[in-house]
């Protein structure tokens, strides 16, 4: 099963117990800014993935889904 883009930004950051207001502290941006990405309206900026990849210890290609799908 192919994932968007989106829906694994979702699911990761369900996985790991944030709500979007929760995770959007966490970054210092917006809550509509997490929202826009899992809708696949926008996408995070370079240091978004940067702090994304370490608060989910996870790659950025594997976040990007680049080396796994999520089970």
């Amino acid at each position: 099963m192919e994932y968007k883009f989106g829906a694994r930004f979702k699911q990761y950051r369900k996985q790991n117990g944030y709500t979007q207001a929760q995770l959007a502290v966490v970054l210092g941006i917006k809550q509509s800014s997490i929202s826009d990405w899992e809708n696949d309206i926008s996408r995070p900026e370079y240091e978004n993935l940067i702090a994304l990849s370490k608060l989910y210890d996870e790659s950025i290609d594997t976040l990007l889904g680049n080396e796994k799908i999520i089970k």
